[in-house]
């Protein structure tokens, strides 16, 4: 009939399904740029030169002779810029080995490392921290830290003479030290103090009751700001997007780290009790991966059918519905065999599930 979607010109036909990813698109830019307006802060290393602060012992790092000073210039072949760039590589690449380039000294060192599996999303990681000082968020009324005299603010330079760098190391130095006498060496304004304190085992190990934390940077953009700034997160996240699809043909990219209906469903619940801007976090990156993956050229979505007609234009002839119908059907078995890896993921993830799994035991 004349009002039907295949009545209508190819033109008409691109336009109905490009809309479709297109709005998704655009909603995630416009979520984003809400969230972004209200505020926003970032560790104050990530947008900073990956320059290795610390090693952690018997890490693959370690293993690999990576060394406290080394900056880090790529991984597996791509340019890292900034922490954020090293830990995008690393974590999208667990269990494989890859190839670092770093500078040591002035001079350029080759290496081998594989990243570990973390977690139940299995996120690669190497064993290395930033060169930054933890900072004291708060003290707990009354504690061991109080009484040492260590107050909000005070930024941990070193225990017992070896620096400290990241709250991760602060807290796994305290409880090698154990129920030992430490001496803390802190910067307070322009002045630098040794604080001396006994940890006390809190049966989760040693702590001497205080909350380090990373030093962070806030910012507040304004709104054309905030939407140049969602459109740039964005551009980002769809690249990640198609590396990562891609990466699950070549076995770059584990398939632990898909998610399906059942890790969405969890995901927004934690999402939902962290707080609203939190859900629309969630919401804005669950839009762009919707319209990213819909524009895939894969029959049944929308991007399958606009490879059909672009392939029908370079034969400069339609195909019969016979031919269209066994490459829709090839399309829903690539997506049905994606559904039941990512649904088998979700449920491994369930404790109480995978425990029913003698394969997994």
């Amino acid at each position: 009939q004349p009002d039907e979607f295949l009545s209508k010109t190819k033109w008409q036909r691109f336009q109905i399904l490009f809309a479709g990813p297109a709005m998704n698109i655009i909603l995630a830019i416009v979520v984003l740029a809400c969230v972004l307006s209200q505020g926003a802060e970032m560790f104050i290393y990530m947008d900073q030169p990956p320059v290795i602060g610390a090693v952690l012992p018997d890490s693959p790092a370690a293993q690999a002779g990576i060394r406290r000073g080394d900056q880090i210039q790529t991984v597996g072949g791509r340019t890292v810029r900034t922490w954020e760039d090293l830990l995008i590589e690393i974590s999208t690449r667990p269990n494989r080995d890859v190839g670092l380039t770093l500078v040591r000294d002035g001079s350029p060192v080759s290496t081998m490392v594989r990243p570990v599996g973390e977690g139940k999303y299995e996120i690669g990681n190497i064993g290395v921290l930033p060169d930054v000082n933890p900072v004291v968020d708060s003290v707990v009324p009354g504690d061991i830290a109080e009484s040492a005299g260590f107050k909000a603010g005070d930024v941990v330079l070193a225990i017992n003479g070896e620096r400290v760098v990241t709250s991760e190391l602060f807290r796994r130095m305290v409880t090698a030290n154990g129920e030992r006498e430490a001496t803390f060496t802190i910067q307070r304004g322009s002045q630098q103090l040794d604080l001396r304190a006994t940890p006390k085992d809190r049966g989760d190990g040693a702590k001497v009751g205080l909350y380090p934390s990373n030093p962070r940077k806030s910012f507040t953009p304004g709104p054309l700001e905030a939407v140049q700034m969602s459109i740039e997160q964005n551009i980002k996240s769809s690249g990640l997007i198609f590396r990562t699809l891609a990466g699950l043909f070549t076995g770059a990219t584990s398939v632990r780290q898909l998610q399906g209906p059942v890790g969405i469903a969890q995901l927004s619940g934690e999402s939902a009790q962290e707080g609203f801007i939190a859900l629309l976090s969630l919401m804005a990156m669950l839009s762009i991966n919707l319209g990213i993956l819909n524009l895939m050229p894969v029959p049944v979505l929308d991007g399958g059918h606009i490879l059909i007609m672009a392939l029908e234009g370079i034969a400069r002839r339609d195909f019969s519905m016979a031919v269209k119908e066994k490459m829709l059907l090839a399309g829903f078995l690539v997506l049905m065999m994606l559904m039941v890896t990512v649904i088998y993921n979700d449920l491994t993830r369930i404790s109480w599930l995978e425990r029913l799994m003698p394969w997994r035991n």
